[in-house]
């Protein structure tokens, strides 16, 4: 046989990679995948649990108090304890201001300028409360303490003063002073 009849074959491409089984690289990026949505959906769950846990803490302290004016007074002292886990100077704060601070960014204030302010303020002074007045309180203040609960706690800032430093300022402001004559 010479050369020139020899008759040669075509190359033979490998056949195509199949889908299945997937590459090793593919199982670990689906394994990550996964477990990043199992933390997700982890925190989400935690994250209503505890709300719900706060707000059977509201619930049940307000549950607790007798009287409508202690109901009132319960919700007070919880909103100021919630208040002061984001503002260390809350539980100092009176009147309009104290209002202010619950009512937080919000575009229409929820209790300064309401009467579900002016009760947070005088209801534990006062004998007669209407029941509806309350529950309304209620509703709102069960809002605010979830809310304020629920958020993380902000870092005391630098410019804030120790409630040390307040207190001698207090005094110092309360003192009579000697006003040459």
């Amino acid at each position: 046989m010479q050369a020139t009849e020899l008759v040669l074959l075509d190359i033979h491409q490998p056949p195509a990679p199949p889908l299945w089984p997937l590459a090793p690289g593919w199982w670990l990026i689906g394994a990550g995948l996964v477990a990043v949505m199992a933390s997700l959906w982890w925190l989400a769950a935690r994250r209503r649990r505890r709300a719900r846990a706060i707000a059977h803490l509201f619930d049940t302290a307000i549950e607790q108090a007798g009287s409508p004016a202690a109901q009132v007074a319960a919700m007070s002292e919880l909103l100021r304890r919630a208040a002061r886990r984001h503002h260390p100077q809350a539980d100092r704060l009176q009147d309009t201001a104290w209002l202010r601070l619950l009512d937080g960014d919000t575009a229409t204030p929820q209790f300064s300028g309401t009467d579900a302010g002016r009760l947070l303020l005088e209801g534990p002074f006062r004998n007669d409360i209407d029941a509806a007045a309350v529950e309304q309180l209620r509703v709102l203040a069960r809002q605010r303490f979830v809310a304020l609960m629920g958020a993380a706690k902000r870092p005391p800032d630098r410019a804030t003063p120790s409630p040390g430093a307040v207190n001698a300022a207090v005094l110092a402001a309360d003192k009579p002073q000697d006003i040459p004559a």
